[in-house]
């Protein structure tokens, strides 16, 4: 049995949807690795050892990683995805044009449902675009907090992490070599990755 975490990420213009595929015997042993990485930071650099693992506050250096300098926070970002990279998960990442969904039709879906649909339909199995009974997927979508589970937390890291990658442009090259860094623990996890550009002739495929 596989449990699927989700989660998303987004701009004004562009929004990104996360599942991390973590197989049943699989979902201890890695949140204990997370649980870990937050020990060693709360040793470190004296945060609290019950802190959050969120890509958004470890990169701007909010909430329970506030007044950690900048490279203390790369280097948690860094053990977190080097864990999750460690074990056997898979990674789906859908994204959309919000803007090219407001040019192309006259009421557009919320982008949330858009990309939600895409996402279950390759989590079920299928290539996608065409409406179909999911029949993989055997419970429903449960919503839990974040607080409670270091494999929400996973995939807050990984969809926020490459929703950056894919759609940041300007970075210092400092900076985008430092994703690229991070990204590269997880990399051999990712199964598919695809944002729709709805006004597009093309569509693209991962932070390329």
């Amino acid at each position: 049995m596989l449990l699927t975490y989700l989660d998303e990420s987004y701009t004004d213009r562009w929004y990104w949807m996360g599942a991390l595929m973590v197989p049943d015997n699989v979902a201890i042993p890695l949140s204990t690795a997370l649980d870990e990485v937050v020990l060693n930071a709360a040793k470190a650099y004296g945060v609290n050892a019950e802190s959050e693992l969120h890509g958004y506050d470890l990169f701007q250096g909010r909430a329970h990683w506030s007044g950690l300098p900048p490279r203390a926070r790369v280097a948690v970002y860094n053990a977190a995805m080097k864990a999750i990279g460690a074990h056997d998960v898979t990674i789906i990442l859908r994204g959309v044009d919000r803007h090219g969904l407001a040019r192309r039709y006259a009421s557009p879906k919320p982008a949330h449902e858009v990309v939600l649909s895409h996402l279950l339909e390759r989590v079920d199995g299928t290539g996608g675009y065409r409406s179909r009974r999911l029949t993989r997927i055997v419970d429903t979508l449960h919503f839990a907090p974040s607080h409670a589970s270091r494999l929400v937390q996973a995939v807050d890291l990984v969809t926020f992490l490459y929703r950056r990658m894919a759609n940041d442009t300007g970075h210092d090259p400092r900076e985008a070599a430092a994703n690229e860094k991070l990204w590269s623990w997880v990399e051999q996890r990712r199964y598919h990755s695809w944002c729709w550009s709805p006004t597009a002739r093309q569509m693209h495929e991962g932070p390329a």
